[in-house]
């Protein structure tokens, strides 16, 4: 079992700064991409950025500039740095991992429990 716990949610102005962390732990061989995910309320969950184990990024065009996704491979923690929030960017925070338990093990998908992050205009 592989639990994703995330951190650094909260209220803050338009135009501020917030960071989330993500840590992975359980019983984990490897994991591949990990990345972040948003649902604002009665909206589907969106990708926000993603970064594999190389350390390749992608985002949404919407946070593109403004975002920035990196990660620890040794602590199995996966971040995101936002900067120049945005009353759009209000939403549950989600972060995910595709991660193998064994070296045999199929890649499975996790997910953490979500983080509120709320800007007010």
């Amino acid at each position: 079992q592989v639990q994703l716990v995330e951190s650094g949610g909260g209220l803050v102005q338009a135009g501020g700064s917030l960071s989330l962390s993500c840590a992975a732990s359980g019983s984990i061989f490897s994991i591949n991409t990990m990345g972040w995910y948003r649902q604002a309320p009665g909206k589907q969950r969106d990708l926000v950025a993603r970064i594999t184990s190389g350390g390749i990024t992608n985002y949404a065009d919407s946070v593109k500039g403004r975002f920035t996704i990196s990660r620890d491979n040794a602590k199995n923690t996966v971040y995101l740095q936002m900067n120049g929030l945005k009353f759009e960017d209000t939403a549950v925070y989600y972060c995910q991992a595709d991660y193998r338990q064994y070296s045999w093990s199929r890649w499975r998908d996790a997910w953490g429990q979500g983080t509120q992050v709320t800007v007010s205009s």
